[in-house]
């Protein structure tokens, strides 16, 4: 019986840790693991066209499915392609281990033909990153580097030169029990204690959430009964804590809306449950905050805290509520609740006004019309600029809805990518990429990869030929927008090139019917919508706040358009205050 190499151990254990699909583009430095895995019937290749094109793949998969996902890349550029959406996995805490292959061992340091140094470069972008140059270091580095990702929720990424994968695997290796699940944390009751007391001394209190409410949603929803307190977000926290909230006043930052903000303004203690929000400028530093959150490192380093709280947010609440007295004036949370709705209200009538007719067709009727013929349990990805915009703003979600994006890292060409990593988790369920013209235009030949899985992806594309919030910073900062404006294709037709569905629509009758047969049809689908370059209004004034950045002005002033069924949400929620 033949003796196994390093590769199959290797894939074995990747077998073990639950890896189920490998994406990357093969490289003869790679040949040993893609054959190891050519001959094992518990893990796919994925071919891809481009290695970012893996790495965002990888990220969506164990973002959506919160396991262990792998990509890999051939020795020297094939592997640093892989880096940004690497960056993206480790910023958005998505498992991931990374495969970069490397040159023969022998000639590492001579500077031969495609040599880098992986070890080093990817070490910014993981928890974990390590060469293996001795078949005797496997199989403990690739298990240290796989409970790395799993427990700390980032990437981890192993060198492998392609001579030391061929050779054959050492004797009586020690193999021990990998862990793939993380644990839950509970904070002291010290801590606790603290919290409870500072909760009952205040009238007013806020909770403003982030994606760590994930699985938490019927905690939050009790406790802001229990302290009468409105519940804002962040764009990440909007898929888990926004349906069924009687206390929503809606997103704050530079794509938010309703009365998040002043919610978290005006309240005496603001209580930030399971986010990493960045933008310290949209956050008050006149009032008492509380952060709660299971990543120790996030504690306090994006304002100053009056007290930290290491642990899970429902671990936490669980714990909190009933040690809490329960409030009984619910004045401020009505007050924004009534707040969130006048606001709403004066922003919808600017995509409600003679949509149907207006060409080119305004990318919010688009948002607005997708979010209603889209599937109740569809995965959205959602390309970094304008389109996270339109998701933030009319995609509703309901607990089943999931909507994954660059949220955190910011990457261009991330929408297509995804979808493929969202679609190989589960063939039936509908998955939306929506996708700008630049991002798709950017890793465009990842298309073909849809059309040679056959994977029924809908990619519905935002075409307004420019760069739409790169010419919005640009006119912000009171600079002539440069550089901004695409040439496109009629990209429908190269879908249909490809082999895929495709349909151009550039009159706002024809949207409705085009999503509705891209739905329906059974393999990939690009619907290109041409859409309007000018649905941006600008503010009537440009302070030096807005030139800075992301300053409370832009955020107020700078983003003007509807926001779908979250207006009736806020008007359903008003039902909700009591009558004298």
């Amino acid at each position: 019986m033949a003796k196994q190499t390093v590769a199959e151990q290797f894939v074995d254990i990747l077998v073990r840790a639950g890896v189920r699909r490998l994406y990357g583009v093969v490289g003869d430095s790679l040949n040993p693991v893609v054959d190891a895995i050519r001959r094992n019937s518990a893990i796919d290749w994925i071919q891809v066209r481009h290695e970012e094109t893996a790495a965002f793949a990888a990220g969506a998969e164990a973002q959506l499915t919160g396991s262990l996902a792998a990509c890999a890349g051939s020795c020297g550029p094939g592997n640093l392609h892989l880096i940004n959406g690497l960056f993206d996995a480790h910023r958005s805490m998505a498992p991931v281990l990374a495969l970069a292959s490397h040159i023969p061992s022998s000639e590492i340091g001579t500077t031969f033909f495609q040599e880098t140094h992986p070890d080093r470069l990817f070490v910014e972008c993981s928890h974990y990153s390590e060469l293996i140059s001795s078949t005797q270091q496997m199989p403990r580095v690739l298990q240290t580097a796989i409970q790395h990702a799993i427990g700390q929720s980032g990437v981890a990424v192993v060198s492998l030169p392609g001579d030391i994968a061929a050779e054959p695997a050492p004797e009586r290796a020690i193999e021990h029990a990998l862990v793939t699940a993380r644990p839950s944390v509970r904070p002291g009751d010290t801590e606790l204690d603290t919290l409870a007391a500072m909760i009952d001394e205040a009238d007013k209190v806020t909770l403003f959430c982030g994606s760590g409410t994930a699985g938490a949603h019927a905690e939050v929803m009790e406790f802001a009964e229990r302290v009468k307190s409105p519940v804002g977000h962040a764009l990440r926290g909007k898929e888990w804590i926004q349906y069924d909230n009687p206390y929503d006043v809606g997103m704050s930052g530079l794509l938010g809306y309703g009365a998040a903000y002043e919610a978290t303004h005006e309240c005496d203690l603001l209580i930030l449950l399971g986010t990493d929000f960045p933008y310290n400028a949209f956050l008050p530093d006149d009032v008492k905050i509380v952060q709660v959150d299971v990543r120790p490192e996030h504690l306090g380093r994006r304002t100053t805290l009056d007290l930290a709280v290491w642990g899970d947010v429902r671990e936490t609440l669980r714990g909190l509520i009933p040690k809490v007295r329960p409030k009984e004036n619910r004045k401020f949370l009505d007050r924004m609740l009534k707040k969130h709705a006048e606001v709403l209200e004066g922003v919808v009538k600017a995509y409600t006004r003679k949509v149907e007719k207006h060409t080119p067709i305004h990318p919010e009727y688009v948002a607005s019309v997708l979010d209603e013929e889209a599937a109740e349990d569809a995965v959205f990805t959602v390309d970094t600029g304008m389109c996270n915009v339109w998701a933030a703003r009319y995609l509703t979600p309901n607990g089943r809805r999931r909507v994954i994006g660059s949220f955190s890292h910011g990457s261009m060409a991330n929408a297509l990518p995804q979808a493929i990593g969202a679609q190989f988790i589960d063939r039936r369920r509908q998955v939306v990429s929506m996708s700008g013209d630049g991002g798709f235009s950017m890793l465009m030949g990842d298309f073909l990869t849809l059309v040679q899985y056959d994977l029924p992806v809908k990619v519905v594309l935002f075409n307004n030929s420019s760069l739409g919030m790169v010419e919005l910073e640009m006119l912000v900062s009171g600079l002539p927008s440069y550089g901004t404006t695409n040439q496109n294709p009629d990209f429908s037709a190269i879908a249909r090139a490809a082999g895929a569905h495709g349909v151009r629509v550039e009159k706002p009758k024809q949207l409705r019917g085009a999503l509705r047969d891209a739905f329906r049809h059974k393999g990939p689908a690009l619907v290109d919508i041409v859409t309007d370059p000018n649905a941006l209004s600008m503010p009537p004034k440009i302070s030096a706040e807005m030139v800075s950045g992301f300053a409370l002005s832009a955020g107020k002033m700078v983003l003007d358009g509807g926001v779908g069924r979250m207006l009736q949400m806020a008007r359903s929620n008003l039902r909700n205050i009591p009558r004298p």
